[in-house]
């Protein structure tokens, strides 16, 4: 057996091992299995069934984890993105009112558009184009979203008319577990506890057992059914309703949220050529964009390559077989539906902050000097949480990006893509 994954994995010409592999993808999983949790409830908002929901996030990050370890051979896995499920499932079916098969057939088309770039090669190009204010002002207005979606979950943000936003009731006994749980979270990271987001989830589980907040109906069980998700996409609606904001942001997020990872990581790991290019980059891309192909027609948000796998590759994790092994272990995770199910959403909503106190770090790399790159960042970071819409925000950042920079007499700077998607932008908005 050992002969046979060294052959596949190249795990000697790599300079890993079978042990240090499966501990690597042991590490990688325990730091991104929140998502098992946390993506059905999200998804339950927008009036998906939660069971087929657990099944279909298990399964979507098992395929996509598995195709990049066997196609591309990297230890980088898979699993719905968190703020891409959140724009799913509170802008698209909540604010906007569309159905979430048509949303899934949305993201569809996001999928097959992602596959068409990767296999033509134009997404590097695409990549390389965006400037790299705009893609770090979307990963921290992304943050953000995410940042209000779980202070309101966890109770400590509510709505209130006279002032939009307000303090929320403190005293209750899921805000304060839930304010707890996010205070554990973060220590527990900071001591580098592997899957601290996992344990502060289920303490904070645990703790409402008592409190008549929570109820368990056992551990191990047959996986819910998926046929409520089940290819229940509706891609004939999402073609008729005039929905291609949502397609261009689910394209734009999932595009910049797996390249930044890609680079990210196997910069980490040192599989990264010294010029700067990626081996193997068109495997990578048909992994990824195969990946969220699948996603929708299981019956959940897209999927995106995961950013906690460098804790895998800080243990030596450097071949697919990490990947692999993560696959694995997402698959096992469909016996145990009554633990995932269990958990209420006040103990998941501090890992929704978690994230984004996380991702809010993009901003310091942002070149505040310049106005012409610093002022689109902060208008597309501002739009996308103060419109409550990826999309808008995203929109508003490119437009705001040509119009600064054409003023200032840099439009030399303004690379092609980034006409092309102000343009679409601002089409989108102004037909509504």
């Amino acid at each position: 057996m050992g002969a046979a994954l060294d052959r596949i994995f190249r795990l000697g010409e790599n300079g890993t091992s079978v042990p240090v592999e499966v501990g690597a993808g042991v590490t990688t999983f325990l730091t991104m299995s929140y998502i098992i949790v946390v993506n059905p409830q999200i998804l339950a908002a927008a009036g998906i069934d939660q069971g087929a929901a657990f099944v279909a996030t298990c399964l979507a990050a098992a395929l996509g984890s598995l195709a990049m370890g066997l196609v591309a051979n990297y230890p980088i896995a898979l699993a719905p993105g968190m703020g891409i499920n959140a724009y799913f499932a509170f802008t698209v079916v909540g604010a906007m009112g569309v159905p979430w098969q048509t949303a899934l057939g949305a993201a569809f088309l996001s999928g097959c558009l992602f596959l068409l770039v990767s296999v033509l090669r134009l997404r590097e190009w695409l990549v390389n184009s965006i400037p790299v204010s705009l893609k770090l002002g979307i990963g921290a207005g992304i943050g953000l979203f995410l940042g209000l979606l779980g202070l309101h979950g966890m109770g400590v943000v509510v709505a209130k008319p006279a002032t939009l936003l307000a303090l929320g009731p403190l005293g209750t006994a899921s805000t304060l577990l839930a304010c707890v749980g996010f205070v554990l979270m973060a220590g527990l990271a900071a001591r580098r506890v592997p899957g601290a987001i996992l344990i502060a989830i289920g303490a904070v589980t645990l703790a409402g057992v008592p409190l008549g907040l929570v109820t368990f109906t056992g551990v191990v069980a047959p996986p819910p059914s998926l046929l409520p998700t089940l290819l229940q996409l509706d891609v004939a609606g999402a073609l008729s309703v005039g929905i291609a904001s949502v397609v261009f942001a689910f394209f734009l997020v999932d595009l910049l949220d797996n390249m930044g990872t890609l680079i990210a990581t196997l910069h980490r790991a040192g599989l990264m050529r010294a010029d700067g290019t990626v081996p193997r980059l068109r495997q990578v891309l048909l992994a990824d964009s195969a990946g969220a192909l699948v996603s929708s027609l299981l019956g959940t948000s897209p999927t995106v390559s995961y950013i906690e796998s460098a804790s895998g590759i800080a243990t030596g994790g450097r071949t697919g077989l990490a990947a692999v092994v993560v696959a694995g272990l997402f698959l096992l995770c469909l016996l145990f539906s009554p633990l995932a199910l269990a958990v209420p959403a006040f103990a998941t909503a501090p890992a929704l902050l978690y994230v984004a106190c996380s991702m809010l770090g993009a901003v310091r790399d942002i070149r505040w000097e310049d106005a012409t790159e610093a002022l689109p960042a902060a208008v597309t970071a501002l739009g996308i949480v103060f419109t409550f819409s990826i999309a808008t925000g995203i929109g508003l950042g490119f437009i705001t990006y040509v119009g600064v920079k054409a003023i200032a007499g840099r439009w030399r700077e303004i690379g092609g893509a980034v006409w092309l998607i102000a343009a679409a932008a601002a089409l989108m908005l102004a037909v509504g």
